[in-house]
């Protein structure tokens, strides 16, 4: 068990571009379907399609080199503006995240966000003609022990066969 604090601590889940649309048989999220333990957006064939139509460039989708790259990006940014980062899970189509931080959720997501595509544009790790992320992503405040755990739990645990992932414990990551 880890020891939960007051400060403001989230999950925060972003998607790679063009992967994750309205309409996907998955459901989705927007402004109005984002409150745990509510109904999300039904999916919906022609929304789906209508969304594809609008992309840009094809869906990105993160290899091995760009997952590992992004996760040592989230932990150096972490270190640098001395977040605390619990857990991360970098997977092909999606990134979560549980970190601690003075900022709003939305400027850690974008600070991440931003720190990983310099990264890996800088590495040359991939050849992304545009957009890496989804505009914004799912931003959730954890308030107590228990969501602090089962927030953890969730990002370390139940996203089917780990990619590469981090954890508060030993400071350690895998994949």
């Amino acid at each position: 068990m880890v020891e939960f604090t007051e400060a403001r601590t989230y999950l925060l889940t972003w998607t790679c571009y063009g992967t994750w649309l309205h309409g996907d048989r998955r459901q989705s999220v927007d402004r109005e379907h984002n409150i745990p333990n509510t109904p999300r957006l039904a999916p919906h064939a022609a929304k789906e399609a209508a969304a594809s139509r609008r992309l840009r460039h094809p869906p990105y989708k993160l290899n091995d080199r760009a997952r590992e790259v992004t996760l040592h990006a989230i932990a150096e940014v972490c270190r640098y503006r001395q977040w605390k980062l619990w857990a991360a899970h970098v997977r092909s189509k999606h990134v979560h995240v549980v970190v601690t931080a003075a900022e709003a959720p939305e400027r850690v997501m974008k600070d991440l966000k931003a720190y990983a595509s310099r990264a890996l544009t800088r590495g040359a790790v991939d050849d992304c003609p545009g957009r890496r992320w989804t505009r914004h992503g799912s931003t959730r405040y954890i308030n107590a022990q228990l969501s602090l755990d089962a927030a953890i739990d969730y990002v370390l645990n139940q996203q089917g066969e780990p990619m590469i992932w981090w954890s508060y414990e030993n400071e350690s990551s895998g994949g």
